[in-house]
């Protein structure tokens, strides 16, 4: 297992670095001059010149990626080219509302799908199983910006139980607003992720339910409640492990669709801004923030995996024998 967990962190440090090799070169192939963040309509040859001499994207690519790849090796994410405040300042307050918004949704989800798969593979041949496997299909097929819409215009524009969007201007000082602002967005990413899981989980638990081991411990005079607990559930998790990262991962990704369905100022909302503006140093620092948290995750995931199977681990030990 160490001989493992080696390999796979030499590995996520070759995939981040790679990762911000292909980004820095995406990002220059994109249309627009960085210098135009600098500058008023109506800049004259020279005052671009000079703007572009400042921001330093006249030098040659190579220097510039050596330069690049100096901060990110001091985690120094350089500054904003329009508000000139360092990056970092500026991606951690956005976090505040981001890191919240993802992992109260996938909370939420796990907390919904794990019964929601189980009931469904128990009662698979009922009506009711056909019923919830039937809804879970139904949340795949409708987009999470149409779901955001329809929750807007049922619980904040014709019950007003919710505000429609925003987010409180002192952040978290006030928690009670703020949970109240994040209450829909929550529930639209939950309801997504939640139909997304429901299969999965669905899946895991029919092999656990019709395996030979389960069906002993049944003969031996163990419910099936209790013969699940003790014999199916670590079973029936180590392969949903790499869902719910891949899961976690894309629920953090995808934020920037709903930030902007509900207006919150998250890290989505500063990407779009950004992307707007021609601000290099914060698109980088986001998206290279984004890639490596959606590769630790799978680390992480790929990890737990492992300790939860002893499986893979004995598969892994042979192998490396």
């Amino acid at each position: 297992m160490a001989g493992y967990l080696l390999r796979r962190s030499l590995l996520l440090v070759l995939s981040l670095a790679v990762a911000g090799v292909v980004l820095f070169a995406l990002l220059r192939l994109l249309p627009g001059d960085p210098a135009n963040a600098l500058l008023s309509v109506g800049a004259t040859q020279e005052q671009i010149a000079a703007a572009r001499h400042e921001l330093g994207s006249d030098r040659p690519l190579p220097e510039q990626f050596a330069a690049w790849a100096r901060s990110m090796a001091t985690l120094d994410l350089g500054r904003s080219f329009v508000s000139s405040l360092p990056v970092a300042s500026e991606i951690a307050g956005r976090l505040a509302v981001t890191v919240p918004l993802t992992v109260l949704s996938f909370l939420l989800s796990v907390l919904i799908a794990a019964p929601a798969g189980f009931v469904t593979a128990l009662r698979r041949n009922t009506r009711y199983g056909t019923l919830l496997s039937g809804l879970g299909q139904l949340g795949l097929a409708v987009p999470v910006f149409w779901i955001g819409m329809l929750l807007i215009t049922v619980f904040a524009l014709r019950l007003r139980w919710l505000p429609a969007g925003g987010f409180p201007a002192g952040d978290w000082s006030d928690p009670a607003a703020a949970l109240t602002s994040l209450a829909l967005p929550v529930l639209t990413i939950t309801l997504v992720m939640s139909a997304s899981l429901i299969r999965y989980v669905h899946s895991a638990a029919i092999d656990v339910l019709d395996a030979g081991y389960l069906r002993t411990a049944r003969a031996l005079g163990s419910s099936l409640t209790g013969a699940v607990r003790r014999h199916g559930l670590r079973n029936a998790a180590a392969p949903v492990i790499p869902i719910l990262g891949a899961e976690l991962a894309t629920t953090f990704l995808g934020a920037v669709v709903v930030e902007n369905v509900f207006a919150l100022p998250g890290l989505g909302a500063l990407l779009v801004k950004a992307f707007a503006q021609h601000d290099w140093p914060v698109i980088q620092g986001v998206l290279v923030l984004s890639t490596g948290a959606v590769l630790v995750i799978g680390f992480v995931a790929d990890l737990a995996q492992r300790l939860l199977d002893p499986r893979l681990r004995r598969t892994v030990t042979g192998a490396a024998a």
